[in-house]
């Protein structure tokens, strides 16, 4: 367990530090230079505009990690309540009510619901962040209410509510604790989707311009010289690809150090 808390922290800490550090080291941008070159005072190369790849590496994390963690986070603040109260009332119409909509919104996959609210209006990244948000909330909301049902159900919540405790303290301070793993494991593979429907929407030009100082774009619009200066791919592919292994080994150690304790 210890060696892969220590394996997830270090993958995780290297993008997020670059994220939100990098910008502060970046400096001002310097001349361009020829498209796809090495050398030249570039530690990493070239992009494809002759922009210093290093200097692209410090100020394009912010926005992918930013915009994912705060789609995963809006996701679980609006399908927490949902969940909790589709498990805990007892009412069917209000049940009804709060999860149908969201059956029909889990019925259009995710990226085409992207992609056709992005051709009618032209989100920034707060607009992508709130339509990633969106279309993890359904299944976000089924599984909290799966969960939670399954722990109303036991005899220590039925013995609560004899007691006379309030909805809230019975919601929150019981079932809600009590959901702590399952959440926990959710949110690893959650984030990881999340994150490729950021790099995705931003290989498509959603939320970010074309030539936007941001790990996506660079995978996507640095791909043609690949074969030429592979930095410019590699690197921005590679500390996504670390975002989401690391976040995921976290969630595994601290749950695993749970179970045993």
């Amino acid at each position: 367990m210890r060696p892969r808390f220590a394996l997830g922290a270090l993958l995780l800490a290297v993008p997020l530090l670059l994220a939100v550090l990098g910008p502060l080291f970046a400096g001002e941008a310097g001349p361009r230079a020829a498209s796809f070159t090495a050398g030249g005072g570039h530690w990493l190369g070239t992009d494809f505009t002759g922009r210093d790849v290093w200097r692209e590496v410090l100020l394009g994390g912010r926005s992918v990690v930013l915009v994912a963690l705060s789609a995963t986070v809006l996701a679980y603040l609006v399908a927490l309540p949902i969940g909790l109260v589709c498990a805990l009332t007892g009412r069917g119409w209000l049940e009804e009510a709060l999860m149908r909509p969201l059956d029909v919104l889990l019925a259009v996959p995710s990226l085409l619901m992207i992609l056709l609210v992005a051709s009618v209006l032209t989100p920034g990244p707060a607009g992508l962040t709130l339509l990633v948000a969106l279309v993890n909330i359904p299944d976000a909301a089924r599984i909290v209410r799966a969960a939670a049902a399954e722990v109303a159900s036991r005899p220590v919540v039925e013995a609560l509510r004899m007691q006379g405790e309030s909805w809230w303290r019975t919601a929150v301070g019981y079932v809600g604790r009590c959901l702590g793993r399952t959440l926990a494991a959710d949110a690893g593979v959650r984030l990881t989707g999340v994150l490729y429907l950021v790099a995705t929407a931003a290989f498509l030009g959603v939320g970010v311009g074309p030539d936007a100082s941001d790990w996506a774009v660079m995978v996507d619009r640095n791909r043609t010289g690949l074969f030429v200066q592979p930095w410019a791919v590699v690197v921005p592919a590679l500390l996504i690809v670390a975002l989401t292994t690391g976040s995921n080994l976290l969630v595994d150690a601290g749950l695993e150090k749970r179970r045993r304790t």
